[in-house]
C-alpha cells in the first residue's frame, strides 16, 4: 500500500480550515500534519513537517499565499501546493502558478472535486478547477503581444514593447526610431530586460521572447 499522503492546511479562517482539516482526516490516505493560519505560519510548519501537499489560501494576513507558495517550494521541491482560495482572476491565478502552485480550485468546489485535487496534486499532476481550467486554455489560445500583461509581468509595458523589437530582429537604432525615443533610452530599457530576465545577452533574451510568442513578425521591419 502506498503510504498516506501528508497535508498541511493553510488558511485564515478558522471553521473554514477546521471543516478542511475534519475533511481530510476522514480520508483513509491522508494525514493532516498542521494547520496553518497565515503565510508566514505555512511557511514554519512546512519546514519542520515537510508534507507532501500544502493546501494554501492566497489572501492571508503577513505573507500571503503565494509569496508562501514560492518558499516553500524554493525551500523542498518535493512538496506540492495545491491553491484553494475564493479568487480566481487572471492576476491570482497566473501569480500562484508562477510561485508553483501543482493546483488551483476555487472555494465552493464540491468535496469530491477538493479529493481528486489532493490526490491528483500527490501524484504529481497539475491540476485545475473547470472554472480556471478554462480561463488558463482562454489566455494559452488567444494571440499574443507585446502589450498582453501576463507576458514577462516583471517588465513594464515599454520593456515588452522593446522586447518584441528584439525578439523581431531589431536593433537598437531601428528600435529608437520606430518607437521615437532616443538610443540612449533604448540602451538602458534594453539594459533593464537583461537584468529582469536574468539574461547575459540580446541572444538569450530572443530565445525566451520568441518562446512566449514574441517578435513573430516577419517582414514588419524590412
Amino acid at each position: 500500500m502506498n503510504p498516506a499522503l501528508r497535508v498541511l492546511v493553510a488558511d485564515d479562517h478558522p471553521v473554514f480550515r477546521k471543516g478542511l482539516h475534519a475533511l481530510l482526516s476522514s480520508l483513509p490516505d491522508v494525514t493532516v500534519v498542521g494547520e496553518a493560519c497565515d503565510g508566514d505560519q505555512a511557511i514554519r510548519l512546512a519546514a519542520e513537517h515537510e508534507p507532501d501537499i500544502v493546501v494554501m489560501d492566497i489572501n492571508m494576513s503577513g505573507v500571503d499565499g503565494v509569496e508562501a507558495t514560492r518558499r516553500i517550494t524554493a525551500a523542498r521541491p518535493d512538496t506540492a501546493v495545491l491553491m484553494l482560495t475564493m479568487f480566481d482572476d487572471n492576476d491570482s491565478v497566473f501569480a500562484a502558478m508562477r510561485a508553483g502552485a501543482r493546483g488551483y480550485l476555487v472555494k465552493g468546489s464540491d468535496t469530491d472535486e477538493v479529493v481528486r485535487a489532493i490526490t491528483a496534486v500527490g501524484n504529481g499532476e497539475a491540476i485545475f478547477g473547470p472554472p480556471v481550467a478554462r480561463r488558463i486554455l482562454s489566455f494559452l489560445t488567444r494571440p499574443l503581444s507585446a502589450y498582453d500583461e501576463q507576458l514577462f509581468p516583471q517588465l513594464s509595458a515599454r520593456e515588452r514593447e522593446v522586447l518584441d523589437l528584439i525578439a523581431a530582429g531589431a536593433a537598437n537604432s531601428d528600435i529608437a526610431k520606430r518607437l521615437f525615443l532616443s538610443p540612449k533610452t533604448i540602451r538602458n530599457h534594453v539594459s533593464s530586460i537583461f537584468t529582469k530576465l536574468r539574461v547575459a545577452d540580446r541572444a538569450q533574451a530572443i530565445v525566451q521572447a520568441r518562446a512566449a510568442g514574441l517578435g513573430r513578425r516577419p517582414g514588419d521591419l524590412r
